[in-house]
């Protein structure tokens, strides 16, 4: 690796180490961006890939759509079928009274999360095609940046 990029790499990674932690993040679902905030500064900005359906907000358990509402990240997985996960609250009260309106499952297992275990980027067409079942997925590299800047408790604003 020539030396000039070993010195951008090392300058992106003492910035990263020193950027304090998100205190929101917001979903762009029409922009396809996951917006991590601290206060009103925008700290990154990451382009996801959402569900398979992407418009309008989940309905039912597999329905392959993100939801749209206020959430809280609530948990971390380290082990799933996915390069690190963190869970979404949803389904949220909202959601919940619209499912039991309709008679239907809500769902859950809403996370973002990195690729698929044994996959590559280009093999699930990732940021392209929006691949997952309701989730909000990115890189394994970004994947580890919001494990490090993303606390439990922390709001997530999905919008449509």
């Amino acid at each position: 690796m020539p030396a000039d990029a070993r010195q951008k790499r090392s300058e992106n990674q003492v910035a990263l180490l020193s950027t304090p932690r998100v205190d929101r993040l917001v979903v762009l679902k029409a922009q396809r961006q996951l917006v991590l905030m601290r206060g009103d500064d925008v700290v990154r900005v990451y382009r996801v890939a959402l569900g398979r359906y992407p418009e309008g907000p989940k309905v039912r358990k597999g329905d392959a759509r993100t939801p749209e509402g206020t959430y809280v990240i609530d948990a971390r997985l380290g082990d799933s079928n996915f390069y690190k996960a963190i869970h979404i609250s949803y389904p949220n009260r909202n959601d919940l009274a619209r499912a039991q309106s309709l008679g239907v499952d809500p769902g859950g297992q809403i996370m973002i999360h990195g690729l698929p275990n044994r996959w590559t980027a280009y093999q699930v067409g990732h940021p392209k095609l929006d691949w997952t079942q309701g989730c909000i997925a990115v890189t394994n590299r970004e994947m580890d940046e919001i494990w490090r800047l993303v606390s439990l408790g922390t709001p997530i604003e999905i919008h449509p």
